[in-house]
């Protein structure tokens, strides 16, 4: 079962470097592309048009990372069967959804699934639960992975709501907050293990 489990998350963990490295991939290209074509200084019409088909070209990479993040937020929690019952669960219901009020309403509902889910797992950090499963040990880094993973789904999150200008900043500055602490909790697990020390002696 170990081996299994392993593989899984490997094959997700490959499956969400790869969609992350094409979703930055088309970012770089098109802001090299606006810059260089100088789309900058052609009419709205045109600027309108660019935008658009670069948004077609990057949403079914957006969407496959949310379906993503569907699965890998819960392998936290839940055994490899589990898993695979909670994903089909969660695929149907964003079927239905998106069936009865459109693609973006179901990646909401994935999205908000997800990002309640990934509290849970921020929740169970905090309090050093053993029955969640990480690739790699250490409270700090398992609460800094859990902030890293929340600060993604809320950039993603706010990429549907940055018309509403109070919701967007409320959003950006939760994900920038999470997004720093969570990587200083990876990449300075032990400093911060120290600093945490000195301060429950003191």
């Amino acid at each position: 079962m170990s081996g299994k489990r392993a593989s899984y998350d490997f094959y997700l963990i490959v499956a969400t470097a790869l969609v992350l490295a094409v979703i930055s991939g088309i970012c770089v290209y098109g802001m090299f592309y606006f810059k260089l074509a100088e789309i900058h200084q052609m009419d709205a019409a045109v600027k309108a048009g660019y935008m658009e088909s670069m948004n077609r070209a990057v949403s079914p990479f957006i969407i496959a990372l949310i379906l993503l993040l569907g699965v890998c937020v819960p392998k936290r929690l839940l055994s490899t069967a589990w898993l695979n019952r909670f994903a089909l669960a969660l695929l149907a219901l964003v079927a239905v959804v998106a069936v009865a009020r459109g693609v973006v309403a179901a990646l909401k509902v994935n999205l908000l699934v997800t990002l309640a889910l990934q509290v849970v797992v921020l929740v169970l950090s905090l309090a050093g639960s053993r029955r969640l499963s990480f690739e790699k040990k250490g409270y700090w880094v398992r609460v800094g992975s859990s902030c890293m993973h929340l600060g993604l789904i809320l950039f993603i999150l706010d990429l549907f709501y940055y018309k509403n200008l109070s919701l967007h900043l409320a959003l950006f500055w939760v994900t920038t907050a999470a997004t720093v602490i969570g990587m200083t909790g990876c990449f300075y697990s032990e400093a911060v293990s120290r600093l945490a020390g000195r301060l429950r002696r003191r």
